[in-house]
């Protein structure tokens, strides 16, 4: 940490799925925020739990090349910099391989691995200017189980996961590690809709019966272990992908 007076972490998306509760935990753990966007309420909360919190806005489209360094540069203007960042990426898609077109593949290209690579080249320079720091990179679990019936956006999350890998071992020798996490079965409610339990409750008996720990995911699980990896705390691994999956992924 260079001169901070505490740690601070970039966070992008802000708005659902892990990253609220990535956002109370940081904050819990001592950290200032950067948020992408913010749920409605959320920078009130963190601040009241003590941390100073910038959200910048319109960050939601991460196929352009400047999103992530506009929160590069406000966490640089605010705070000095940044030691931390969890990036979730991603464009749901579905259809098999006779399914899809072309247009599909740009579309999943462009929402899961470019916007991957601009994260990571917005991220990476400034930490390993000041050797150190810690990037996730939030994928899929898709990305490690083959998923044929999206298998455009299956192949694309895994393409970013041997990015993120690429780059860990990259920046590895500057004190930075770069990690990626990719949740299955997460109790929010883009999954719930994608997978048709949002309305029906047989249906989400369903997508849990295929979980080997029968349940879905709390978002706040998939934040304490993400966290973990941003902290600060746990700075020796890098290039991995974590599935946080309830075990989904080996089946």
């Amino acid at each position: 940490m260079a001169n901070r007076e505490k740690r601070v972490v970039i966070l992008a998306d802000a708005q659902t799925h892990m990253m609220p509760a990535l956002a109370h935990e940081m904050a819990r753990r001592n950290h200032n925020l950067v948020l992408g966007d913010a749920k409605d309420g959320l920078a009130d909360e963190l601040t009241a739990l003590g941390a100073k919190v910038e959200v910048v806005l319109d960050t939601a489209d991460q196929t352009k090349d400047d999103t992530i360094q506009k929160l590069v540069d406000r966490a640089k203007d605010a705070f000095g910099g940044f030691d931390s960042a969890c990036i979730r990426t991603g464009v749901h898609g579905d259809g098999t391989i006779l399914d899809s077109t072309p247009e599909d593949c740009q579309t999943q290209y462009e929402g899961n691995f470019r916007s991957a690579f601009y994260a990571l080249q917005a991220l990476l320079p400034p930490l390993v200017e000041q050797k150190s720091g810690q990037v996730v990179i939030n994928t899929s679990a898709s990305g490690l189980r083959p998923a044929s019936f999206a298998s455009i956006y299956s192949a694309f999350r895994a393409g970013a996961n041997a990015l993120v890998r690429c780059a860990g071992q990259t920046v590895g020798p500057y004190g930075v590690t770069v990690n990626a996490t990719g949740t299955y079965a997460m109790d929010y409610p883009s999954f719930l809709h994608d997978v048709g339990a949002d309305k029906d409750p047989e249906r989400r008996k369903e997508v849990e019966a295929g979980v080997p720990v029968k349940r879905l995911c709390r978002p706040e699980e998939a934040a304490y272990f993400t966290a973990s990896l941003l902290d600060g705390k746990n700075t020796f691994q890098t290039s991995q992908f974590f599935a946080i999956d309830g075990g989904w992924c080996f089946m």
